[in-house]
């Protein structure tokens, strides 16, 4: 029997990703990658997030993997806390990486709207993929999230925000992460069969 074709949903931060961004180099090479886009980049609203990545899962029901940087991570995690468990059910798993932590002293004011972060298990498989000199997180705090929403960590070293800023424009290296996830997958699967 044939597996169905996947789509990647990126998820881009606060901001959004730029052109020289990772996101948007994956969003070019992945088959089937689709951005989530929001409509406001610069001022995220929380409830609009959430709805816009409803959208984009409800739009077709080819199952999908979630690819969310920073605050992008965030909307995951608040959308699987309130999605149906239909349209649960059609995201097979997400790669997380360098989560915003929303609740840190010094949280730039436009990010505020996504606290508190929900810390309830994550009902998919997931990778989340932090450093150990991000702004937005500290390894504690990663390490954390990560044992709250259930995904399996890896902690970088001297990788920023993993963005363009930190450096990481096209990161080859992330796709052994997103390969990781994609084992991860496979094994729930054959553990419900």
């Amino acid at each position: 029997m044939a597996t169905p074709s996947i789509r990647y949903l990126i998820l881009p931060g606060w901001q959004g990703s730029p052109d020289d961004h990772w996101q948007s180099h994956w969003q070019r090479s992945l088959p089937n990658a689709v951005r989530v886009e929001q409509r406001d980049w610069q001022n995220p609203r929380r409830l609009d997030w959430v709805a816009a990545l409803e959208q984009a899962v409800a739009a077709e029901p080819t199952p999908a993997i979630l690819v969310a940087h920073s605050l992008g991570c965030i909307t995951v995690a608040h959308w699987a806390a309130q999605a149906s468990p239909a349209l649960l059910a059609r995201v097979r798993g997400a790669l997380l990486v360098a989560p915003a932590d929303v609740e840190r002293p010094g949280c730039p004011a436009e990010l505020r709207d996504f606290a508190p972060i929900p810390r309830a298990l994550l009902p998919f498989p997931a990778q989340l993929v932090g450093s150990d000199n991000d702004h937005a997180a500290s390894v504690p705090r990663v390490l954390e999230l990560a044992r709250d929403w259930g995904a399996e960590t890896a902690i970088l070293a001297g990788a920023g925000h993993i963005n363009v800023r930190s450096g990481h424009c096209r990161w080859e290296q992330g796709f052994a992460y997103l390969y990781r996830l994609q084992g991860l997958i496979e094994q729930q699967a054959r553990r419900r069969a």
